[in-house]
């Protein structure tokens, strides 16, 4: 007899038992009564050895279909796996795009390319939400905008491109507090800075073509979150070393000026598209994140 199909009928033996009858197995998996009986018989005629004995109102284990029955589950098991599996491929092929992005980032450099995005790609919905990224979020979602490469090795960070950082301060700050004429001059002023770890001494490194400086401040205000730090600045509290696009308005308004203008301080971190790496070869964020790394760099470059 033919075994091409005894995985099938192992598993409906544990479907079988664990429903307690031929009809409530049949009835769960879709098939005729008939079906099942003669894929137990079958079973049983293929393995020459008995599995069951059924009366009117119960079925009993033989010795052989008690010893069978834990692997036969298992089969079962593994049938209702690859299902299960199926159908989230097929979901994930038509389904949303669930996208979660750092909230600076994401008001200021997705929103503005969602739109757009939709527009090129009907075909591809998204379920964007925008807040704090972490370990206990990150898996609820299918692509991760952050700042920094994914530390996790089983995700995939792809950097969309680097923020240019630059300094800058209100007119009104720099016209009460007067304006540094070399990087060493920055000690005397209120200095505005990313977070620095434990507390420690923020070191700011510059660059003027092939001059370098490095200069030890102690902050006035010391923040990780870019959005926080740049309406402390545009408020007036000091001079902020900032990613320049975050600028680019007050900049171009008058309500910022640029301070130390010859002097670039380091780029911050990469913005990085992040995603689990069995949705490397999903199209839909291939798509998303490709139209990203070609429309993220001139944003970030100003």
């Amino acid at each position: 007899m033919s075994q091409f199909w005894s995985p099938a009928h192992m598993a409906t033996f544990a479907k079988v038992i664990d429903l307690n009858g031929f009809s409530a197995a049949a009835r769960a998996l879709g098939v005729p009564k008939a079906a099942v009986s003669r894929a137990i018989a079958e079973l049983e005629a293929e393995l020459g050895v008995a599995l069951m004995t059924r009366t009117t109102r119960r079925l009993k284990l033989t010795p052989a279909g008690e010893r069978l029955l834990p692997t036969c589950r298992t089969l079962l098991a593994a049938a209702d796996d690859v299902r299960r599996m199926a159908a989230e491929l097929v979901e994930a092929r038509h389904g949303a795009l669930r996208v979660l992005a750092e909230t600076t980032y994401g008001r200021v450099l997705l929103a503005p390319l969602v739109p757009r995005f939709l527009e090129r790609y009907p075909q591809i919905p998204l379920d964007v939400e925008l807040g704090e990224v972490d370990a206990a979020t990150s898996t609820r979602y299918d692509l991760i905008i952050r700042a920094g490469v994914d530390p996790d090795g089983e995700r995939v960070s792809k950097i969309l491109g680097t923020p240019p950082g630059l300094l800058c301060a209100t007119p009104t700050y720099l016209q009460k507090a007067g304006e540094p004429a070399a990087p060493a001059d920055l000690v005397r002023f209120d200095v505005l800075t990313p977070e620095m770890p434990s507390g420690a001494d923020y070191v700011l490194r510059l660059v003027n073509g092939q001059r370098r400086e490095e200069v030890t401040l102690r902050p006035k205000l010391a923040v990780n979150d870019p959005a926080l730090l740049h309406a402390s600045v545009a408020a007036g509290l000091g001079i902020g070393v900032l990613p320049e696009f975050l600028c680019k308005q007050g900049l171009s308004a008058q309500r910022l000026k640029r301070v130390l203008p010859g002097w670039q301080p380091p780029e911050q971190a990469p913005l990085c598209a992040v995603y689990p790496g069995r949705l490397a070869a999903d199209e839909r964020v291939k798509s998303f994140v490709d139209f990203l790394s070609a429309n993220l760099v001139p944003a970030l470059a100003g």
